[in-house]
């Protein structure tokens, strides 16, 4: 049984995938651990499975394009390493930084590649991943230096425990990021340099983006649902007291009745949080008994 896995993700990298695979091979004969990769070929019309097959590495095909996601999902269940590491098949990704992340998991349960200021990557794309790492830093209350990187190593016990969460698109690293964290193992970030892909990248930026937000609200809610219902009803509560007030210190009016809405549509956002927060405790316990049982 061999002690690391290493899954690789790729849909039309025919060009690039031999390369990567044979990096890996090198890096990972020099560790002298015991090791296999596995490529997921998430649909490819290309030669991307020949090639990866040829290059050394165990191919995995997906009978038609289902999603990056997916293709992690697919590595994770039929890895067999007692460690998983993922990294993108489009060769932006050094898979000479392997060695750094295994050297890290003694000690905690997952780390993750964060890219540093000096990465190839278009400025749009910067800003926006700036925006979700504040995001998640707010919702898991702890620093997220990198919440999209798909570079990263995780012990393949929590892998599976989170794995019927993870999403069939570029969003996985997202909710994977949240689980962890929120449900309170440990992780740790080692700085990255990365390089632009070969080819044009699949990620849409809008679709993508916009898929990304969503998700760091639903884990949020998922695993910590004040720390969203709380400030919606704060903030409706105090929208409805201010207006009241100000409707009756400078325009003379009654209370009137939309500011008694806003503060009884607060109360109840606040209550069904509070539920919420129960429920997710609920499912945390029922969680930890079925572990302790296998």
């Amino acid at each position: 049984m061999p002690d690391i896995t290493i899954i690789i993700p790729a849909y039309r990298e025919e060009k690039v995938i031999p390369d990567v695979v044979g990096r890996i091979l090198r890096v990972m004969d020099a560790t002298g651990r015991d090791y296999e990769i596995i490529v997921i070929d998430d649909g490819s019309d290309d030669k991307t499975a020949a090639e990866a097959g040829s290059a050394g590495a165990r191919v995995i095909s997906h009978p038609y394009n289902i999603g990056n996601g997916a293709a992690v999902k697919t590595g994770i269940r039929n890895a067999k390493g007692k460690i998983l590491v993922t990294l993108d098949g489009d060769g932006q990704h050094s898979p000479e930084d392997i060695p750094r992340l295994l050297e890290k998991m003694d000690a905690y349960d997952m780390v993750v590649g964060a890219r540093t200021r000096d990465s190839e990557a278009s400025f749009h794309r910067t800003m926006v991943n700036r925006i979700y790492n504040w995001f998640a830093t707010y919702m898991c209350k702890r620093r997220i230096e990198d919440l999209t990187s798909g570079f990263r190593a995780i012990k393949t016990d929590i892998a599976s425990r989170f794995v019927s969460l993870l999403p069939n698109t570029f969003s996985y690293p997202t909710t994977i990021t949240m689980a962890v964290v929120r449900s309170g193992y440990s992780l740790v970030y080692v700085p990255i340099k990365t390089t632009r892909r070969v080819g044009k990248s699949k990620i849409k930026l809008v679709k993508d983006g916009s898929r990304f937000l969503l998700i760091i609200i639903k884990i949020a809610t998922l695993f910590s649902p004040m720390r969203i219902f709380l400030p919606v009803s704060t903030t409706m509560f105090l929208a409805g007291l201010g207006y009241g007030l100000f409707k009756i210190f400078f325009i003379g009016g009654q209370y009137g009745p939309t500011s008694a809405m806003l503060m009884t549509v607060a109360v109840v956002i606040f209550m069904v949080g509070l539920v919420s927060e129960q429920v997710a405790q609920l499912r945390f316990d029922r969680a930890e008994i079925y572990d302790d049982k296998n």
